[in-house]
């Protein structure tokens, strides 16, 4: 895969490439580069991984010794506050990045995954689970200022939703990046994948002053907001609920999209399936307006 950073020449995307933190799709573990590097995982400090707000989090080597705990994964981190990673794992090691930089997030979706596992057991799996397990591994927020983009993307118009919107993106549209397989697959595949997305309404102007090249690190007041509605079941309750965004569309992130049958050929830009409806989107206005006044460590979050 060939991909295009905001400045500068295409660069590749690759697992032998010193310069995969260059590409917008990973701006929201670029500042972590050096922490991803680091042979033990260990090392994390507790606090950035929610400390502050609740019991701290560790995140430890999955071994043998740990795993006679019995406890199913989920489980342990609620119980524990361990998080399990394998040694020489980069799909771990993005998983304890996103932990770090979305951590209320995180901590909602495990505590949905643990009730349901109290209320089914560890062999089922419930819809609601599923949608958490899509979200947690290949999940995107996508901010949105308004209704208009949503008929391009409902009928999977991805040339409208992309090429003829194309100046919306970055100052009317933006994407946060919440699954860490997202980001494995891209560094091991050289290859853009499909996100699962969530569509959020924000505000416009919030939108435009925290998105670089389309992406919007974190964000989180509105995260707050959406880590309440995933904790009480009204977001993430089925697959259903989540659209696929293609991320070779987002503006800026593929130099292919200079091709006039880019849409039509690229095997990821997939057609509707009959009888396909998506959920209206979530609307978080408030927490985008007052987004805009949020202290500076916040702002500090800003790719």
């Amino acid at each position: 895969m060939r991909t295009a950073p905001t400045k500068g020449p295409p660069v590749a995307v690759s697992s032998h490439s010193a310069q995969w933190s260059d590409h917008p799709l990973f701006a929201g573990v670029a500042a972590d580069r050096d922490r991803y590097l680091v042979g033990n995982l260990a090392r994390y400090d507790e606090r950035q991984a929610g400390a502050e707000k609740t019991s701290p989090l560790r995140f430890v080597a999955q071994t043998p010794q740990l795993l006679a705990d019995g406890l199913h994964y989920e489980e342990r981190i609620a119980r524990r506050g361990l998080i399990a990673t394998r040694e020489g794992s980069t799909h771990d090691r993005f998983n304890a990045l996103i932990w770090l930089r979305h951590t209320d997030l995180k901590r909602a979706m495990n505590a949905r995954q643990v009730a349901d596992i109290a209320r089914v057991g560890p062999k089922q799996r419930t819809r609601g689970q599923c949608a958490l397990t899509h979200f947690d591994e290949a999940g995107a927020i996508v901010w949105l200022d308004g209704d208009e983009w949503l008929e391009a993307w409902d009928a999977h118009d991805w040339p409208r939703l992309f090429a003829r919107h194309r100046d919306a993106w970055g100052e009317r549209i933006a994407v946060t990046v919440i699954g860490h397989a997202l980001l494995d697959y891209a560094l091991m595949h050289d290859e853009l994948p499909v996100a699962k997305a969530v569509a959020v309404i924000a505000d416009r102007d919030a939108i435009a002053a925290r998105s670089r090249a389309a992406h919007i690190v974190s964000w989180p007041s509105a995260e707050e907001e959406l880590a309440r509605a995933i904790g009480s079941g009204r977001c993430l309750a089925d697959p259903q609920d989540l659209r696929p965004l293609p991320l070779a569309g987002v503006p800026g992130w593929h130099v292919g999209q200079s091709a006039e049958d880019f849409y039509a050929t690229t095997p990821c830009f997939r057609p509707l399936r009959p009888g396909r409806r998506y959920p209206k989107p979530l609307s978080f206005v408030s927490a985008g307006n007052a987004g805009t006044r949020e202290n500076a460590s916040d702002q500090a979050l800003i790719g």
